[in-house]
Parts: C-alpha cells; structure tokens; sequence
C-alpha cells in the first residue's frame, strides 16, 4: 500500500482509499484501545470513534507519521470513553499477555505451550491488566505505547500531543508504579513470576513485551 497516496485520495474525499487505510491500522488502534481500556466493548466503541474522527479531520492532516495521528485520536477517544462511562478498573480474562483476537489454546499450541504454564500466564496477564488500570490515565496510555507497543519516544510525544522528555517521565513513574503494585502482590503471583527484586520485575516486562512482539500485536 502507497500510504502517501491513500492519504491524499482520502483528503480529496475518496472512502475506499480511506478504507484501505483503515484496514492497515484497525488492529493496532484497536489492541491499543483495548490494553488502556481493559475492556474489549469499550475497546470497539473507541475504535470506531477514532476512525470516523479520523475521517473526519484528516484534512488536517499535514504529513509527518500518520500513524502517531491516528494513535493521538484513539487515545482521545478511549479517555472519552473512561470520561464518558466513569469505568472502574477490570481484571480483563484476555489481558495484556493474551490476543483477544486468537482463542487462548490456539496461543499455547503455537508455543508448545503446556497447559499449566499458560494457566500461569494468564493469572500473570490478569494482574499486569489490574496494574495498568490502577495507573493514572496518561501514565497508562505512555506505558502501552511504549512497552506493548514498542513506540519509540519521538512517536509517542507526537500521539500524546506532548515532549519526549514528558513521555519519559511520565513512562519512569509508570514503570515504577507498576513495578510496586506487582511487588504488593508477588505472594499471589505464579510462582515462576514472583517478583523479588528489581532485576525480577524487568525480566517479567521484558518477557511481557518479547510475546507481544512474537504475536504481532
């Protein structure tokens, strides 16, 4: 797909060019939704909420990553949705660790993945899901996009409407904050995840993030 091209028919007013941009991107909009809403009907609402603000405005559009645009628009439109239905924090079943795409044993299948270990981890997913909802708004959505997503700071600031030295601050105090809450529940955790010090804790993000990236999430 020639994206500049897409982008330019869709400004002139062309909806299949629109369409096909669409379906390049509705499924990181849509696991970016979901993982900062933890709940995969909100996930949808915000979705489409973003693509029809998306068609809306993308005359404004003035080149640069056209992705960290549309990123900034689908974080707009999940803190429309927390704004908008004041949601408490969920333990989702098919949280960060899990695809909501994919049934669950067709994950562990592909891994030779036994079904102790992946009952494991999926306890795990559900408490980092609780920990990223327990974090405040912006500290979550800088989390997801770097961590899970894997943006670099430039695209982040860009999706955020804020600096890199913001995202970075803002990406430290999450960090930390989700570092404390898993040490708060470390006796709760599966036992291969226990956290029982710092060096722990980053080999379980780093574990987090190697099978985000191996899903194509």
């Amino acid at each position: 797909m020639n994206e500049q091209a897409m982008i330019a028919a869709a400004q002139r007013g062309d909806v299949p060019s629109f369409n096909q941009l669409v379906r390049a991107y509705q499924s990181l909009v849509y696991h970016t939704a979901y993982r900062v809403l933890g709940d995969g009907d909100a996930a949808s609402d915000a979705t489409q909420d973003a693509f029809i603000s998306a068609y809306k405005n993308i005359k404004s559009f003035r080149g640069g990553s056209f992705k960290a645009w549309l990123l900034r628009i689908v974080t707009n439109a999940c803190y429309d949705q927390l704004r908008a239905k004041q949601r408490k924090p969920t333990a989702s079943l098919d949280a960060l660790l899990v695809d909501p795409d994919n049934p669950a044993p067709g994950l562990g299948e592909a891994r030779e993945e036994s079904p102790h270990d992946f009952a494991e981890r999926q306890e795990l997913a559900r408490w980092i899901q609780q920990g990223l909802q327990a974090l405040p708004y912006d500290q979550r959505v800088t989390l997801v996009l770097s961590d899970v997503d894997g943006f670099a700071y430039e695209e982040i600031a860009t999706a955020t409407n804020t600096n890199v030295g913001t995202v970075k601050s803002r990406l430290s105090r999450a960090r930390a904050q989700m570092r404390d809450f898993l040490m708060q529940q470390k006796e709760l955790l599966p036992d291969a995840y226990r956290l029982k010090n710092r060096k722990s804790e980053n080999q379980v993000l780093e574990m987090e993030n190697v099978q985000a990236q191996e899903s194509n999430l």
